[in-house]
Order: structure tokens, then sequence, then C-alpha cells
């Protein structure tokens, strides 16, 4: 018996790095995935990857394409998995990107793209699927079978410490430290253990060495312009300079993130809620 067998996991930003393997562990202990991304072809990547776990261990996979940022994403998702798997056990607010700038180069655009995606989407996609927790949480306790879920809203080191040309960035993610902490005293009745990660540099698109050829579209969000383009990655002496300052001698990888989360959302964590972990390496600013 897995873990997580028998619970549904939601997941944002799944289609690469860290959410994909956030993903793949979740479901290699059992549980049943909906899983979120813009493209279709990364999604179909890691449905592919679960459904090579095989039914001994893995669980089946949901895809629910789209901007998080969107006006009707929260309520598409949360439905997603109540009709297919017909509920919720786990909340994985991964998705975002970067959009860095020193603040007085910064637009409003950046700013508000930054907090639509790392702080309003995840706020939208608990507030959609507190519906369902509470009464679930009713029916379960009446029934003297009460049942722990999971919440976990990532974070980053740039939310905790700052970083030089990140301002919205930082807002946004120690935005998702008050979000969390607040939540866990709502839901701790509703037996909901509501927790975050905070990530150093875990090695993907987003944080490698920079290359000429690596750029992303910002998501346009609800204004339904077409989105800026970014360019990926960090400068290769700021990756090495990191890495050389991180206690355990290497950046993370997609798997030491997914490992994080995984372990808030197992049967142990049910006494941990309203907390902070910090998944750096030991690296702080």
């Amino acid at each position: 018996m897995t873990k997580l067998s028998g619970k549904v996991a939601l997941v944002t930003g799944a289609g690469r790095g860290i959410g994909q393997a956030i993903a793949v562990k979740l479901a290699s202990e059992g549980a049943s995935i909906v899983l979120n991304d813009l493209d279709e072809g990364p999604a179909g990547e890691t449905v592919a990857a679960i459904e090579a776990l095989g039914n001994i261990r893995g669980g089946a996979a949901e895809v629910c394409l789209g901007d998080v940022t969107a006006d009707d994403f929260a309520d598409r998702f949360v439905g997603a998995a109540v009709e297919r798997f017909g509920g919720i056990d786990i909340i994985v607010n991964n998705a975002g990107y970067t959009w860095d700038g020193v603040i007085q180069k910064s637009t409003d655009p950046q700013w508000e793209a930054m907090l639509a995606v790392h702080l309003t989407a995840p706020f939208r996609i608990l507030r959609a699927a507190s519906e369902f927790i509470r009464a679930a949480a009713k029916r379960e306790a009446e029934a003297g079978e009460p049942v722990h879920r999971k919440v976990v809203n990532i974070s980053s080191i740039s939310g905790i410490c700052g970083n030089a040309g990140q301002v919205n960035y930082a807002a946004a993610k120690a935005g998702v430290v008050g979000m969390t902490k607040a939540l866990a005293k709502e839901w701790g009745r509703y037996r909901v253990n509501v927790n975050c990660v905070a990530f150093g540099l875990i090695d993907t698109r987003l944080t490698r060495p920079r290359g000429a050829e690596d750029h992303i579209v910002a998501m346009p969000g609800s204004n339904d312009k077409p989105g800026a383009e970014i360019r990926m990655g960090i400068p290769a002496e700021a990756h090495q300079a990191i890495v050389a300052a991180t206690p355990l001698g290497r950046a993370g990888t997609p798997e030491d993130a997914a490992n994080a989360v995984y372990l808030l959302c197992t049967p142990e964590s049910d006494f941990i809620t309203g907390q902070l972990v910090m998944a750096t390496g030991g690296f702080m600013y």
C-alpha cells in the first residue's frame, strides 16, 4: 500500500520542471493527479510519465489546460478533480515564472503579472476548493471518519530574504507565506494542513545558466493582450556563486523539490500546519 493511495492531488504548472516532478512523485505514491499546464505537449509528457508508473504504483491523471491567472481557471480546475475523481485531498500551488527588473525599470504589467500568477491564482484555487472541503469535512466528522487534507503552497528564498531585481517576485512569494499561515488557522477546523515550501536554487529552465535562445512568453492574464517575451535563466556567474555558497555544494534537482513537497502530503505531516519549510540546500542570502 502506497502512502497516497486513494488520494486526489491537484498540481499547477505540472508540464515541466518542479511541477512535473511533483505530479510524478505524488502519483508514484498512489495519488490520482489533476495536472495543469499552459501547453498540451508538456502536459501530455507528464501524463505519459505517470502512466509509465503502472497501475500498481501510479494513480490516474487528468489534464486541465490553461492559464492559472484566467478568471475561470480555478473553478475549472477544482471541477475537474471533483468530476473525474470525486474529491480533493491535496492541492499544490506551483505554477509560476519570473519577470525580473530593478524597480526603476519595472513596469506595472511586470508587477501585476507576478502577483497574479504567484498569489492571486493560488488564492482563487483555494477559494474555489473551499466549498467541497468544508462540506466533506462536515460529512466525515459526522460519520466519525475524519480525513486530513493537504495544501502545499510554493514560495521562494527570494520571498523570505529578498533578492535584488525581484521586487515583484519577492513581494508575491512573501505574500504566499502570509496566505499560508492565515489559511492554516482558518482551515484547521476542517483538518486541512496548510504549509509552504520555499525553494532555493533548483535547476530548471528558469534558473539554469542563461543561453541566448532561452525565452518564455509572459501569461497574458485577463487583459487578453499578447504576453511579453521574457528571457529565461540567470547569468552563469550568479549560478556558480549560489552553488558555491550552498552548504550542500550543489543546486537542487526538480526531484529534490518534489520530495520536499511530498513530505508535507504524507500522513506523517498530520500535526504540521502553518509552517514554512526551506528547501535550499542550506543556502541563505
